[in-house]
């Protein structure tokens, strides 16, 4: 029976959030685990900022330093992403488990 795939938060070194993601998705692909780590997503917003007169739009993180993981946790998954290089572990207790549902990473 499949687990159905929750949202979870990675910590990262900070600056390194694209690394670690392009990092992690070429692992998912070699470890063949498509089907257990879905989608990563860095939290960004559009930021207007003057420079030299001129409007800018650039992409600001909410949360530097985290990654957010689509995923099945198993003992396998859980070891793919804690070795990552640049990982440095998942946010909470270990006793609750994700974030949930779309809705909730939406938020």
């Amino acid at each position: 029976m499949a687990m159905a795939k929750q949202w979870y938060i990675i910590h990262t070194y900070s600056g390194f959030e694209k690394k670690v993601k392009e990092s992690l998705e070429s692992r998912v692909a070699a470890f063949g685990l498509e089907d257990k780590i879905g989608r990563m997503m860095i939290p960004t917003e559009d930021v207007v900022e003057v420079r030299g007169g001129k409007k800018v739009v650039s992409p600001r993180m909410f949360y530097p330093g985290y990654v957010l993981v689509e995923m099945e946790m198993d003992d396998n998954t859980w070891h793919v992403v804690r070795s990552t290089p640049r990982v440095t572990g998942f946010v909470g207790s270990g006793q609750t488990r994700g974030l949930g549902t779309d809705a909730h990473a939406a938020q």
